[in-house]
């Protein structure tokens, strides 16, 4: 369980009042639970989160379905404002949760709510806020050496049978090591990484232009699955929208 020192604000936009006071009597007991402390603001409609928001949410808890602008609306005019903060839905709606990736929302809880499955999405938040604040480095373990790497140096990571070779952006050095590339792509989520192919997990950062089939990274190019090529431009794009912020 992650730990935080600082005060974390978390929105509840919600206008129901028994269900807001059941998130609120959830995050209580949460605290009491785990070593974390909460500044709780509520608001009754995503119109009135939307015209007050300054991007000083940790986390927004969000209804779907409400009154003048909808969850899924408000979500989407907080992006543009703020790549950060993490957005949970809670809702009787799961067919327009569903959605949320497409404003990078965590996931969502269905109501009614119960405590375990509130605070196992609380949990994960928590988790994502704590691997952003972290170092970012990981350690390698090559043959008879550890080599730690800058996550922001690796330009894409490819992977060949039982091995991944990370390809970094300095003089064409690779490191090689044992791995699965689908357990890779979860820890480098959260760095902009994609995974354009079944073999490939990409740099965002480091994507010169997308074509019809490939990447261009440096002078390599990288080739793009087609069922992913949809969802690498939308990737690409929110890279590109928050950088130039």
């Amino acid at each position: 369980m992650p730990k935080f020192k600082e005060l974390l604000r978390v929105a509840i936009v919600e206008d129901d009042d028994s269900y807001a006071e059941t998130l609120q009597e959830y995050l209580n007991k949460y605290e009491q639970e785990n070593e974390v402390r909460f500044q709780v603001v509520r608001y009754e409609d995503g119109a009135d989160l939307v015209e007050k928001y300054h991007g000083d949410f940790d986390i927004l808890i969000m209804d779907i379905e409400l009154k003048f602008m909808d969850g899924m609306t408000a979500a989407q005019h907080i992006r543009k404002m703020d790549s950060n903060v993490i957005i949970i839905f809670v809702t009787n709606m799961p067919q327009f949760a569903l959605k949320g990736y497409q404003v990078d929302a965590l996931d969502y809880v269905l109501k009614p709510i119960s405590y375990y499955a509130f605070s196992q999405r609380l949990e994960r938040a928590l988790e994502r806020m704590e691997r952003r604040s972290a170092k970012k480095y990981i350690t390698l373990h090559l043959k008879g050496r550890v080599q730690k790497v800058n996550i922001l140096n690796i330009m894409y990571i490819e992977a060949l049978q039982h091995d991944l070779i990370y390809h970094m952006d300095k003089d064409g050095v690779t490191y090689t090591v044992r791995g699965i590339i689908k357990d890779l792509e979860a820890t480098l989520k959260d760095y902009y990484f994609f995974r354009c192919h079944k073999g490939y997990l990409v740099n965002l950062a480091y994507v010169e232009s997308v074509g019809e089939a490939t990447v261009q990274i440096g002078e390599e190019q990288i080739p793009v699955a087609k069922l992913r090529k949809k969802e690498l431009l939308n990737e690409f794009n929110r890279y590109i929208s928050e950088v130039s912020k």
